[in-house]
């Protein structure tokens, strides 16, 4: 967020967790991108904070938590102290959550197989209306064929995308074996490692699709230790989402740091990635 909203979005979670009675003596960032984490200190919150217009998204975060904490899942709580819902203020939607302090140590790649396992196992045991991973691909590919959204993308670029996008997704869902719930961002910095163990954040990126979606974000290692996991279809998938990471990348508004390194690294993992997994 830019500065000036950024400052609205601390006081907007700080306001609202001392409507709570949560005592906030200090608010410290997590991450800070279209949407906020901060850490209220004194409470041990953490507020998640999006703009408005992203209502929706952050209700259906919240609801995949509640079904999933439900069913003994290993994600991150909301805040029992409150209500479990989003809160508007300020033009910002808000949700709070338990905060976790994250051990220093990293989790083992067998670890990791076996919280995705055991996740996995949660979300095959809920109801509830996510979109498939190839409504992300849709989205993806509106931003890269249309000049007006991603203005700055070079006309050969824009083609190899496109391209790309069409015949991964297209490769992905015949060459799958089966279907299901998904976290569907589940990479490294979405695992937290707790005290009270391994546990997954940022719900809101729940999907469908084959299990092999998730195991490609994982570090490479993870994949091996996990039971039934199609090796090639991961390759494939992981292609994707260097493909996925690309095309954001090139859009207009993306806050991602340091955006111009970040589209030269995401094209070449991209070419990389196909060439492993025998594509283009």
């Amino acid at each position: 967020m830019e500065p000036a909203e950024l400052r609205r979005a601390v006081e907007a979670a700080r306001a609202t967790a001392s409507e709570w009675g949560l005592r906030v003596e200090d608010v410290v960032v997590v991450h800070d991108s279209d949407r906020v984490a901060l850490r209220l200190v004194g409470c041990e919150v953490l507020a998640r904070v999006a703009p408005v217009a992203d209502l929706s998204g952050s209700e259906f975060e919240v609801e995949v938590a509640r079904r999933l904490t439900d069913v003994g899942a290993p994600v991150g709580e909301l805040d029992p102290r409150v209500e479990p819902r989003v809160f508007v203020r300020d033009g910002f939607a808000i949700s709070l959550w338990t905060y976790f302090e994250p051990l220093a140590s990293q989790v083992a790649p067998k670890g990791y197989a076996e919280v995705f396992l055991r996740h996995h196992a949660a979300l095959r045991k809920v109801e509830l209306d996510a979109p498939h991973f190839t409504d992300r691909v849709a989205i993806a590919l509106a931003e890269v064929t249309d000049l007006v959204r991603s203005p700055e993308l070079p006309g050969p670029e824009r083609y190899f995308l496109s391209g790309v996008l069409r015949e991964l997704s297209a490769a992905i869902v015949a060459g799958a074996t089966g279907e299901q719930l998904l976290h569907g961002e589940p990479h490294s910095g979405n695992l937290l490692n707790t005290r009270r163990g391994p546990l997954f954040v940022d719900l809101a990126t729940c999907c469908r699709g084959p299990v092999e979606f998730d195991l490609a974000h994982a570090p490479e290692e993870v994949a091996g230790h996990y039971a039934g996991g199609d090796g090639g279809l991961v390759d494939l998938c992981r292609a994707l989402n260097w493909a996925l990471f690309s095309a954001w990348r090139w859009r207009v508004g993306d806050q991602m740091p340091d955006r111009g390194r970040q589209r030269v690294v995401g094209l070449g993992n991209l070419r990389a990635a196909l060439g492993r997994c025998g594509v283009g």
